[in-house]
């Protein structure tokens, strides 16, 4: 039987909490019923009975907001135009609508259709107000096994912070880059429903879902649950960067990375789950070349931390090292770096040169956004940060007769014009939340 797209509804089916256990319930009607049970572990948590009665409420919202947020992943497989739920108020339907339409983007751009007037989630029930739960001064800080969070780990344990490094999921890669760090770790398991591939092989939609808002709600309902008074990733203001525009709309790979979603996610928060649990992104104030260049200064994760995305899938095959050396991630990375790092260092990271591969300039000319090209789906800087770095490694003798380097130089260069230059990318721009008392040691790492 085929399938029904874009017929039906979509149904929240409730969530459950036993032991240390998360089970979050959903399923989609069509000619046929389809349904999902997506499962999370928190080792080592609290007994409920254990939590104060404010904590156990607030826990209850994380929870219902990680159930709204969570069934993206389900939905996109039919992309029914009717969402059923209960017991939701317009705050956090309002909030469900930008993760939905705006997080899924890129999804419905290579699919070919349009959410916003397909998304009807009616609001049933009064907002309830937030309250103090009395968490630890202490921070949940994501880390996800690339240079980004490892920077902020070493800037919050330079500012003397206590923290805790937690990442979703069971990388081994994520999980010895963490244990590095020195900091107490925290595994949280997630168990997507295998129905959900099941149902791609049947001919369901498929593509690209706002994974850190999910997680974001997920680190939610642990900071509540542990008590944490603080959740850390580590977006830059790069992110903030559409990947293309279409039809005059602005579709970002990176939207659950931008501050447009920290914003508001973080005011979620603040009004409707506990008053004094903050969420922010420690990297914001900056771009890229000051992260790669903050991150060049040790030397003490250049065995264990990579950025490559294939490390990381669900399903498919994993690269053999630590870097494939082929994908958006892994060229962005080596060219942001370069600048920073000594080339036998960096050469030694990565394990081969990447700049002095010509079957590699389709994917560079992406990177700056050459003849044509958009950046990368992927989570990359954007061109003038590209450009820039591409600029200075023209000038450096130990880069000029790389191949890609030296068609930068004849080609490229003469063509793009005026150029941003290194320090002018280092600069801190643009709105952020990071608390007044870590801007002073973040500033002196980016100095």
């Amino acid at each position: 039987m085929s399938l029904s797209l874009f017929a039906g509804e979509f149904s929240f089916d409730g969530y459950a909490i036993e032991g240390h256990g998360i089970e979050l319930r959903y399923s989609v009607q069509g000619k046929e019923r389809f349904q999902f049970c997506e499962r999370l572990s928190f080792p080592g948590a609290p007994a409920l009975s254990s939590l104060s009665p404010e904590r156990q409420a607030a826990l209850q919202q994380a929870l219902k907001l990680l159930h709204v947020i969570a069934g993206v992943s389900y939905y996109k497989t039919l992309v029914p135009p009717v969402l059923k739920a209960h017991a939701l108020d317009a705050e956090l339907v309002a909030l469900s609508r930008e993760v939905y339409v705006h997080g899924l983007g890129e999804f419905a751009h290579h699919n070919g259709i349009a959410l916003n007037p397909m998304f009807e989630l009616k609001p049933d029930a009064s907002p309830v107000a937030a309250v103090n739960c009395e968490l630890e001064h202490r921070a949940l800080v994501a880390i996800g096994g690339g240079k980004d969070s490892l920077v902020s780990i070493e800037t919050l344990k330079a500012a003397g912070s206590p923290a805790c490094a937690v990442w979703i999921g069971n990388s081994e890669l994520i999980a010895a880059t963490a244990h590095a760090t020195g900091l107490p770790c925290l595994n949280i398991e997630r168990s997507v429903d295998p129905g959900l591939f099941a149902l791609n092989q049947r001919g369901a939609l498929n593509g690209h879902v706002p994974v850190t808002a999910i997680n974001s709600c997920i680190l939610a309902v642990a900071a509540i649950w542990y008590g944490y008074q603080q959740i850390v990733f580590s977006n830059e203001a790069s992110a903030n960067s559409p990947t293309l525009q279409h039809d005059g709309k602005p579709i970002n790979h990176q939207w659950s990375k931008s501050f447009a979603f920290e914003a508001q996610f973080a005011r979620y928060l603040q009004r409707y789950v506990a008053t004094d649990l903050a969420y922010f992104s420690l990297l914001r104030p900056y771009h890229e070349l000051a992260i790669t260049a903050a991150f060049a200064k040790t030397t003490q994760y250049d065995a264990l931390f990579s950025s490559c995305n294939r490390n990381f899938r669900i399903l498919g095959a994993k690269p053999a090292q630590r870097w494939c050396g082929v994908c958006p991630k892994c060229h962005f990375v080596f060219l942001a770096l370069a600048p920073f790092v000594g080339k036998p260092r960096l050469l030694a990271i990565f394990g081969r040169n990447l700049l002095d591969d010509p079957e590699q300039a389709p994917g560079f000319d992406a990177l700056l956004e050459f003849d044509g090209a958009h950046k990368p789906f992927e989570c990359v800087g954007d061109a003038a940060e590209s450009r820039a770095a591409l600029a200075h490694l023209a000038m450096r003798a130990d880069w000029q007769e790389d191949a890609l380097v030296q068609r930068f130089i004849k080609f490229q260069q003469p063509v793009l014009g005026e150029l941003l230059s290194l320090d002018a990318l280092k600069q801190p721009s643009g709105a952020h939340l990071v608390p007044v008392s870590l801007m002073p040691v973040l500033e002196e790492r980016m100095r």
